[in-house]
């Protein structure tokens, strides 16, 4: 509006109309203003009823009505990328504007291009890194700074202008004005929410996917842009805001939610034993949940997250997700990880795009995955189909009987050819243990896709890997199919034929700042006798300190309470193999406040290895000192084993974590996921 007043009031005088006197004018201007900001962009609620489901919720809004009123706060050039930090008009709410800040880019001259719209997650800001990225790819790019975090450029200094400002409302992610995390703290009216009753209209999931529509508008108002080839991803918070934009705005044409939108579990949990039964209202399910929108999901979308995410649940993805049509949904699960993902499967997130924005590539379908008949012996048989319309590079196996999903180990179970069928074969160890199983097929990676411009912290790849959904099955079920338990505790818990398979690793090759790490000693068939010490052999080039660091009971894998226990073991390097030793009395808690101690492997959730360890002395994370590694590129573990001791049953069953609990867990996962994130810069 401000640019409209500049317009009118720099007319030449004798193109103004005669009524307009020098009195009139300015108040008509006044008068214009104020009209324009008291024109809401959602009608009040009708005789004081709140929305019931997502038609209503939506009612009214029209993501193209209103004048975005574009600013371009910052221009700039780089690598023969157009670079802008741009702000547009959200809406108006409670007669107050509200203004998103965004990073746009797209490659000069261009013209015709598909675009991208990137959301992120909780604690971030905008990335730069993402639109510059995707303008490298050949789209344009906007990615919104939803949170009102800083926003970085990419010598690291921080953009000073104008930054979002959601006016009357405050959808910034916590800490923000309003005391009330209204992500998670319900939809109770506040100074800071949008109706003056209890209301869905109060949830800012609602307010910040209103945003993000409006950036589509942005995108396809842009004279370079196509505005038939709008994408949206986003990671986390960012994941579950893209399934949810995607679900409700028919401008998106395909989609990549990476670790966000697996929804809210509403099924039989003794059919679904790894799910988390859902405790939202049916209003909430109704309107706030993700749940309706993955039901309106019509457009190519990829689900990208890996199995341990402690922020989208994987068991519920595969229940939420399961009416989903096959030939629009994808696939991409990095066995592992948590809140990460491996570069092969982030490849094929970038493929993704190529083949429904572009169409310059054409991504196989995901595998097929069937339990079949049971073997002589009794054992599990699982039957993989992968597409072949490209040679078929590899397929793996991941299955698992622990429901707890965000502390599972993943076995790999080898798979074997026959015909155009995978066939792979599983033992069980006990009789009422479930089966959670899925198959990651793997493609060579075409020439022209092996060293493409990525994100921090992703690397090329040789493949890219498609998964299947995921089999989740009950003892019961196994048992009436045939299958008998014959699987036995093993005290070699990884020899190191299969490098780092079983392991995830972060900074891989980075001397200062890598990290491996393994749940298998939470699994009971490599869970630690009573009593044993653990062994390993690692060759190191060079003299150093390794650390090595359990958890036990993370996430309330065994019950309540949770800790950390870090032993350091000073190395001399002798040019080759050494073997390592480590008793329970090695291991001291990180935190020593009212810590434990480790009494027993029974209840570890997993082990890491490093060069590098934190630790809290009086209240404060203290690094412990640390040396570079020479060879951490081709750093190897082999021999990780028990030895000694006595098996003595089962660990103990778990318990349902205190909510105190499980959001202590949440925050302090945000935490570290953001400290990666730097590590990755």
């Amino acid at each position: 509006m401000v640019l409209s007043i500049r317009f009118l009031s720099g007319l030449p005088s004798d193109s103004i109309h005669p009524s307009l006197t020098p009195m009139r004018f300015p108040l008509l201007c006044l008068l214009a203003l104020l009209t324009h900001l008291s024109a809401e962009t959602l009608p009040a609620l009708k005789d004081g009823k709140v929305p019931q489901n997502l038609d209503e919720l939506w009612a009214g809004f029209d993501p193209r009505k209103e004048a975005l009123e574009v600013e371009v706060t910052k221009e700039w050039e780089q690598d023969g990328i157009v670079c802008r930090v741009i702000r547009y008009r959200i809406g108006t709410f409670k007669g107050k504007p509200a203004t998103m800040a965004a990073f746009y880019a797209f490659p000069k001259g261009a013209k015709h291009l598909p675009a991208i719209l990137q959301i992120h997650g909780g604690g971030q800001s905008a990335s730069l890194a993402s639109v510059t990225t995707n303008a490298k790819l050949g789209y344009a790019g906007i990615s919104l700074n939803w949170g009102g975090n800083k926003m970085t450029f990419a010598d690291g200094k921080i953009y000073g202008g104008p930054n979002t400002d959601w006016g009357s409302l405050d959808a910034t992610h916590p800490p923000q004005r309003n005391k009330t995390n209204h992500f998670a703290g319900g939809t109770t009216p506040d100074d800071f929410t949008l109706d003056a009753i209890d209301s869905p209209r109060n949830d800012n999931w609602f307010l910040v996917a209103l945003g993000a529509r409006r950036a589509l508008t942005f995108l396809e108002q842009q004279p370079e842009v196509d505005p038939t080839k709008l994408g949206v991803t986003g990671h986390s918070m960012g994941g579950r805001l893209t399934t949810m934009v995607t679900g409700i705005d028919a401008r998106v044409k395909a989609a990549v939610p990476s670790c966000g939108g697996s929804g809210d579990f509403t099924g039989d949990p003794a059919l679904a034993p790894g799910a988390q039964p859902s405790k939202r209202s049916a209003l909430d399910l109704a309107t706030i949940s993700e749940n309706k929108y993955i039901e309106r999901l019509k457009v190519p979308t990829l689900w990208f997250s890996p199995t341990n995410d402690f922020h989208a649940h994987i068991d519920n993805f595969a229940y939420t997700w399961r009416d989903v049509p096959d030939r629009i949904l994808g696939l991409a699960i990095s066995p592992h990880f948590n809140h990460r993902h491996s570069d092969d499967l982030s490849l094929t997130a970038t493929l993704w795009f190529e083949h429904y924005l572009k169409g310059t590539f054409t991504l196989p379908p995901s595998p097929g995955l069937q339990l079949t008949t049971p073997t002589a012996k009794g054992e599990a048989t699982l039957t993989v189909t992968p597409d072949e319309s490209r040679a078929v590079k590899s397929v793996h196996v991941y299955v698992s009987a622990d429901p707890h999903a965000l502390t599972r180990f993943w076995r790999t179970v080898p798979a074997v050819k026959s015909g155009a069928k995978w066939i792979a074969t599983v033992t069980t160890l006990e009789a009422q243990d479930p089966l959670f199983a899925f198959a990651n097929v793997s493609y060579e990676t075409p020439t022209e896709y092996r060293k493409i411009p990525n994100l921090p912290g992703v690397g090329s790849s040789e493949v890219f890997t498609l998964s299947s959904r995921m089999i989740v099955t009950t003892g019961a079920k196994l048992a009436a199919l045939g299958v008998r338990p014959t699987a036995q505790r093993d005290r070699m818990i990884d020899a190191g034929a299969n490098g780092w398979q079983d392991w995830f690793r972060l900074n891989g090759g980075n001397p200062d700042h890598w990290l491996a790490t393994t749940r298998k000693v939470k699994d009971p068939l490599w869970r630690g006798p009573q009593g044993a010490r653990l062994a390993f052999e690692i060759n190191p080039v060079n003299d150093a300190t390794l650390y090595v660091t359990v958890t036990r009971n993370a996430w309330g894998a065994f019950g309540s309470g949770t800790g950390e226990y870090v032993a350091a073991k000073p190395i001399k390097a002798s040019g080759g193999w050494m073997t390592l030793t480590f008793s329970l009395e090695d291991f001291q808690p990180a935190d020593p406040k009212g810590a434990q101690p480790l009494k027993d492997w029974s209840t570890l959730t997993d082990l890491s290895i490093s060069g590098h360890a934190t630790v809290v002395k009086d209240g404060v994370k203290v690094a412990l000192p640390s040396s570079s590694w020479k060879n951490a590129d081709s750093l190897r573990v082999r021999q990780l084993r028990w030895v000694g001791g006595e098996y003595q049953g089962s660990a103990p069953a778990a318990a349902e974590m205190t909510d105190a609990e499980r959001t202590k867990a949440f925050n302090d996962s945000i935490k570290a996921s953001l400290e990666q994130e730097k590590k990755d810069r």
